[in-house]
């Protein structure tokens, strides 16, 4: 699964996470609790503002049927869950009926009144991707956004995501990549491995150093052909990918088989 090769030395910095270690989700757990106090004004920060966009055209890619059941696992503090609500206020019809499920309580705690104060009426529960509790054939449509590479197993997180969703429903990923272009990789890696972690850790002092884990995650989660084949391999049909800002992001959507 890791893209990091031999030839990248230096990318890896020290993190509080062990990427290798069958405890990772119980550091990220900690990890991002310890910085959700600001993580929205981060995010915004650290991604000149694009994220949000970002999530917009996820949303517009996404096939969104009336009256649609729509899950966001690894739900933060609810950005994604909130991007598909007034993306269905925007198309009028019947509203879709959204949850957001996230293993860390204290992003749960910022999601719960950002949707509270545009009456979004968002369902958040405390759930880890890997065993939610939702019956199977339940949603439309099941996304994540830049979570999915935070799962302890990508592949099995994929599975649980196929498994709650109705034949015909529709995964969206939404995740940092790696760009192909040997200037683009050398601008990325000195963004993510110099300035971000420097910048994060001053706004957020956070001692669980969240900002250098986030280089670290993106030069080990798999790249948009291997994501792709991951999907395939776990149930979806009709896989695609549209990479964004020079690639440094990809939307990734596949549709349950029946």
């Amino acid at each position: 699964m890791s893209q990091l090769t031999e030839q990248e030395p230096g990318l890896l910095r020290e993190s509080s996470v062990d990427y290798r270690d069958p405890e990772k989700g119980r550091a990220v757990r900690t990890m991002f609790a310890g910085i959700a106090h600001c993580y929205d004004r981060l995010n915004h920060i650290l991604s000149f503002n694009r994220d949000k966009a970002w999530r917009r055209i996820a949303v517009k890619m996404t096939t969104v049927p009336a009256g649609a059941r729509i899950l966001d696992v690894c739900c933060g503090t609810g950005d994604m869950a909130l991007a598909y609500y007034a993306g269905g206020i925007k198309s009028g019809g019947q509203p879709a009926t959204i949850s957001g499920a996230d293993f860390t309580p204290e992003m749960l705690a910022i999601a719960r009144p950002k949707s509270e104060r545009v009456r979004a009426g968002i369902a958040w529960l405390a759930a880890d991707t890997l065993q939610l509790p939702f019956p199977s054939n339940h949603f439309d449509v099941c996304s994540v956004a830049f979570g999915i590479r935070n799962v302890q197993d990508v592949s099995a997180g994929i599975a649980e995501m196929t498994r709650v969703l109705k034949p015909g429903g529709q995964v969206v990923i939404l995740e940092f990549t790696q760009p192909k272009g040997r200037l683009m990789q050398r601008l990325c890696r000195w963004y993510l491995t110099r300035m971000l972690p420097r910048i994060g850790h001053v706004l957020s002092r956070s001692k669980e150093k969240a900002y250098s884990y986030l280089p670290d995650s993106i030069a080990l989660f798999p790249g948009p052909d291997e994501l792709k084949a991951i999907m395939e391999a776990r149930g979806l049909k009709d896989v695609r990918f549209r990479l964004l800002t020079f690639g440094l992001v990809s939307v990734h959507i596949g549709t349950k088989r029946s």
